[in-house]
């Protein structure tokens, strides 16, 4: 365990946690890169094509349009705003360990913040002006459905999804945890340096405490080495870091994949074609006629999470 976590010892001589290692690190981009060709390998092996599939049509396609909006523009601002604050963050998070010296912790702490902003702005948003709960929903006959085809190469192919695919949730569900966890202990740690709202404090007392508890005669539960809770808010914030290293490499990956490509124009552009719509997504799960966005069926996106967002400004 030791080589994935670093020790120190504090002002006492005490050995205390310092965070997680660079290995970690290593391991986290070795892990990228066998998910990439792992996945890769799996996909020749099923021999699906590398290009996009052509549209199946189904019924009548009047009322929709050439182009269907996917993302407005102040979601595209929100997408790629979060993105460069998350690649700015893991720069400055792991370049620094290779022996690169620059003023990273400024530029890192700035980075935070507006990664902050931009999510306290996304649920906002996303309450007010979308349907929330459309990225939120877990389906478990879908889950099963999409593991077998994953296992197995008899099994029948997935259905076509509503706006949002399964593992497009599942994904976001990933990164709500992720970045919960290194938000909150990385506020912690700039509670350590200076910035213009506070003077650096260097141990947590009340993080202490807290890891700690009191026993019914009001003594510690648990005896915390001075700084110890220090070790453990960089160990979470470490892990999420390596964490996201795999889940961003991910998401590029897919981005730029042929036949992904068109979520990626989406995003670029705001829309997608007729033609793609039709061969990737149902269109009674994600009914779009003139260029709106139809009311959802009775039932919701908790009762149904193939059903799409039921407003356009997603």
């Amino acid at each position: 365990m030791g080589r994935w976590l670093d020790f120190e010892s504090n002002p006492w001589g005490q050995e205390v946690l310092q965070g997680v290692s660079l290995e970690l690190m290593y391991l986290a981009i070795g892990l990228a890169v066998l998910f990439v060709v792992g996945h890769l390998v799996w996909y020749r092996s099923r021999g699906f094509s590398e290009h996009e599939k052509a549209a199946d049509i189904q019924g009548s396609v009047a009322g929709i349009p050439e182009r269907i909006v996917r993302h407005t523009l102040p979601s595209r601002i929100f997408h790629w705003t979060m993105g460069a604050s998350m690649l700015v963050l893991l720069i400055t998070a792991f370049v620094p360990l290779l022996g690169l010296e620059f003023a990273w912790v400024t530029i890192h702490w700035i980075a935070g913040a507006v990664l902050i902003l931009t999510i306290i702005y996304h649920v906002i948003h996303s309450i007010l002006w979308q349907d929330f709960w459309s990225m939120m929903s877990f389906n478990v006959r879908e889950a099963i459905g999409h593991f077998r085809h994953l296992l197995s190469s008899k099994s029948t192919e997935p259905e076509k999804p509503g706006k949002y695919p399964f593992d497009h949730r599942m994904y976001h569900q990933g990164i709500v945890v992720v970045s919960l966890a290194a938000i909150v202990t990385g506020v912690l740690m700039t509670l350590r340096i200076k910035t213009p709202f506070w003077e650096p404090n260097a141990y947590y007392p009340l993080v202490d405490q807290a890891i700690s508890g009191l026993n019914e005669l009001g003594e510690p539960a648990i005896t915390v080495l001075p700084g110890e809770a220090t070790g453990f808010v960089f160990v979470i914030h470490g892990i999420a870091g390596v964490a996201l290293i795999v889940m961003v490499a991910a998401h590029i990956y897919f981005a730029i994949r042929p036949d992904k490509r068109y979520y990626l124009w989406g995003m670029i552009r705001g829309w997608i074609d007729r033609k793609q719509y039709l061969a990737h997504f149902d269109p009674d799960k994600w009914s779009v006629v003139d260029g709106t966005i139809q009311e959802s069926p009775p039932g919701g996106a908790i009762a149904d999470s193939t059903v799409s967002a039921p407003r356009v400004d997603d």
